[in-house]
């Protein structure tokens, strides 16, 4: 049997483009049909993506569904609520020496073929979230799945041919040099989602074209815990955040600072909030994920012998599988502080008190996520006011993104861009300034 060749990066681009300056995508109808048709894929096939999220990474299918499949569906109904109201031209006060009769307003264009790199660790949200974004905002769109979660890049091209306008959207899935034959297109705006590395081989291929360029990064995103704060509700919560999908989370806590007594009494009760969420036995639960692949399992491993071990450091390289670890004294210097952690390693650092963890922080790249748990208002008003990242949390990591009016996006090495509900709209679109006066 004779197959076609895979329709190539310049082909798919031109093709969209022809469609896009057709009008096709721009009227409201059209935005939110590919929307709801997103939402039946989702709502239709969670099963199966659920399975591929399992092969790639471990994911039970209560994780998959609450992070990535039901994530995103709210993300789309939280657009279809509000799209008309967003888009709606936005009326602008004309100056006198204009006279009185001028019309001022500004108004949203979409900015027309949008390329979506997502990364490995929510391969399915991470991709479609900007998607939602790119769609709503009337773009079209080309989708690059992750190679590095296969299971899932194959389920994504398989079902979004099969739910979206094929003229207006296309999967272009493959490695390195996919990537990089789709990035010597002209795009009207590139998303990229990943590390930094590759952020910067993203942003310099943008260059050639002046296409505009989101990036969201990682970085080491510090969890501050007060003295004379519940521990007992801190290490619960660090907990969680930090060993979700096994700790390959990008705002998860990367590393938590306190002071010297309080990381003393922090450790037993981390010990009991991890054997509280996997059991005794992590590698027996069915809730906890795994590493992605023997290249990361091998970095993560390396980083084991960064401090003294309170709970798991344990691994099996076969099953890609870390246990849930928590290292006590840690030395800033060590090599678990030297790098985005990027799995279930969260190391404990000490420093005399508050002064010193803003110094701390300060000290290294801004961060995508900070978080602080302290019942001081003054403490919280100082790491507000004297820090700079991403997004802040107090009291609760991770819950931050998953506030559809909240945009999300990194500062500085972090990242540059938002998204996120009306935020993608501002991402996706041209904000264009219209003047009207009547010739007579």
């Amino acid at each position: 049997m004779n197959h076609s060749a895979p329709e190539q990066p310049a082909d798919v681009v031109a093709r969209l483009r022809a469609t896009f300056r057709t009008g096709r995508t721009k009227p409201v109808e059209w935005r939110m049909s590919q929307l709801r048709r997103l939402r039946d894929m989702l709502t239709e096939n969670g099963t199966d993506l659920a399975a591929a999220l399992h092969t790639d990474l471990g994911k039970s299918a209560t994780e998959a569904f609450r992070t990535e499949i039901d994530f995103t569906v709210r993300e789309i109904d939280h657009t279809l609520d509000h799209l008309a109201d967003w888009l709606r031209p936005e009326p602008a006060p004309a100056p006198a020496h204009l006279g009185g009769d001028v019309s001022v307003w500004t108004q949203y264009d979409p900015l027309g073929v949008v390329l979506v790199i997502a990364p490995w660790n929510y391969p399915a949200q991470l991709l479609l979230a900007p998607v939602v974004g790119a769609l709503a905002s009337g773009n079209a769109v080309v989708a690059k799945p992750s190679e590095l979660s296969p299971a899932t890049s194959a389920v994504l091209a398989r079902l979004l041919p099969a739910y979206l306008d094929t003229d207006a959207v296309a999967v272009v899935e493959g490695g390195v040099p996919e990537t990089t034959a789709l990035l010597a297109e002209r795009f009207d705006h590139i998303f990229y989602t990943g590390n930094g590395t590759v952020g910067r081989i993203v942003l310099r291929a943008a260059v050639e074209h002046l296409t505009p360029v989101t990036l969201e990064l990682g970085g080491k995103s510090p969890a501050f815990v007060d003295r004379d704060t519940d521990l007992a509700v801190v290490a619960d919560r660090l907990a969680r955040g930090k060993f979700l999908n096994a700790g390959q989370t990008c705002v998860a806590p990367d590393y938590v600072l306190t002071d010297p007594e309080t990381a003393a009494a922090l450790e037993p009760l981390l010990v009991n909030a991890v054997r509280g969420l996997y059991g005794s036995d992590p590698a027996a639960s069915d809730e906890y994920g795994r590493i992605i692949n023997e290249r990361h399992f091998d970095r993560l491993t390396g980083l084991l012998d960064s401090g003294r071990t309170v709970v798991g450091g344990t691994s099996d390289r076969a099953a890609k599988y870390i246990a849930p670890t928590v290292l006590a004294d840690v030395s800033p210097d060590a090599p678990v502080m030297r790098e985005e952690i990027f799995g279930p390693i969260l190391p404990i650092v000490t420093v005399p008190g508050v002064d010193e963890a803003i110094d701390f922080i300060n000290d290294r790249d801004k961060p995508l996520a900070l978080y602080v748990f302290s019942e001081s208002e003054g403490t919280r008003r100082r790491f507000a006011a004297e820090t700079s990242s991403g997004g802040l949390g107090h009291g609760l990591p991770l819950a931050h993104l998953t506030v559809s009016d909240l945009p999300f996006g990194g500062v500085g090495e972090s990242g540059m861009g938002n998204y996120h509900g009306r935020y993608s709209i501002e991402t996706f679109s041209h904000r264009k300034a219209v003047l009207d006066k009547p010739l007579h």
